[in-house]
């Protein structure tokens, strides 16, 4: 069928229509850098007129790349982890990359050994890990993985690339929030402390009460889960000191005020309480929960940015941090006058 009109677009006739060289066309679908924008837009122009996709097999050969990303996910069920995952998995996708993604979970026997093992087998070009415990990460620190690797982790790391929502930022608007409405006693739930966002929320709350002079209350740990904090609540035998919680996590702030409501106290009269996340249920819970926003969506972008940057050699954008959100519902007020 060679001459027809069902023979495929091939890259010199995209370069023979933009006007420009076929290594010009490569350069430009390679996202390399110092290409004038008109003749990008151009190029581009040509690639959309004619429905030209490159064969895929043939790029790697030429560039020793497979434009192949894994992912290491550690508890993808979370929303957090799994929200990470699925921006990344967009991102990459509109970049001309594929994903490949395992996730470790309680229980499981995988290793992070060998879940990396894996990926590096399928020809992954660098490495994406979501939501560390510091336990994994500390292992992963010891293998000699070859390609990129980008951590999502609060914290800047000399062995790899960083990036996160800002925990400490979303805290501080948490905290203010309940400052600026009078509370002066304010309980911590904090997620389980092995978890790099969890320990990132726990000290940026103790620094911001340290701060505005407030109580310095324990916190409480829990596991990330409604149930725990359904148990925590209903176990309280009269109504405490504290007179707002902040949830590490929207899942314990449902679970907590669902128990505080079966336990005869109300939100937010009794107790404020504000989580984080803005998962999407958050809206619709009664009350409606105050809670902090995670761009998730900027944080999958950013992250694919950068490990193809690393990828494709070339300067690595210096965004690692991704602001957050305050989202003011109806389950924080302020106290009562009698609690002040």
């Amino acid at each position: 069928m060679a001459g027809t009109s069902a023979e495929k677009p091939n890259i010199r006739q995209v370069a023979q229509l933009a006007g420009v060289s076929h290594m010009t066309v490569s350069r430009v679908m390679n996202d390399y850098p110092h290409i004038k924008e008109a003749t990008r837009n151009r190029v581009l122009d040509v690639i959309e007129e004619l429905g030209y996709r490159p064969n895929q097999a043939a790029r790697a050969l030429a560039t020793q790349r497979n434009r192949r990303i894994g992912v290491l996910v550690e508890s993808a069920v979370s929303f957090g982890p799994m929200s990470t995952l699925r921006s990344v998995e967009f991102a990459a996708r509109t970049a001309g990359y594929a994903v490949n993604s395992i996730g470790l979970h309680d229980g499981d026997e995988v290793t992070p050994q060998e879940a990396i093992a894996h990926l590096t087998a399928q020809g992954i070009d660098a490495l994406c890990v979501v939501a560390p415990r510091s336990s994994s990460l500390a292992t992963i620190r010891k293998i000699q993985i070859g390609v990129p690797v980008l951590v999502v982790k609060p914290d800047k790391d000399p062995a790899f690339l960083t990036i996160s929502v800002d925990q400490q930022q979303g805290t501080v608007l948490a905290v203010d929030h309940l400052v600026s409405l009078g509370h002066r006693d304010i309980l911590h739930l904090a997620g389980p402390l092995d978890w790099l966002d969890a320990r990132a929320r726990e000290r940026a709350f103790h620094a911001r009460a340290k701060e505005w002079g407030i109580r310095e209350r324990p916190i409480v740990v829990g596991d990330w889960s409604a149930d725990f904090a359904y148990d925590y609540a209903k176990g309280l035998r009269e109504l405490p000191e504290f007179t707002a919680v902040f949830a590490a996590n929207d899942d314990m702030a449902v679970g907590l005020v669902h128990g505080l409501h079966d336990r005869g106290f109300s939100v937010p009269d009794d107790i404020s309480v504000i989580g984080f996340d803005d998962i999407s249920l958050a809206a619709h819970v009664l009350p409606p929960l105050t809670t902090v926003h995670q761009n998730f969506h900027s944080l999958g972008v950013s992250a694919v940015d950068m490990l193809r940057a690393a990828i494709e050699e070339r300067e690595i954008p210096h965004v690692t941090r991704i602001p957050t959100d305050l989202v003011v519902r109806s389950s924080t007020a302020a106290p009562r006058e009698e609690r002040r």
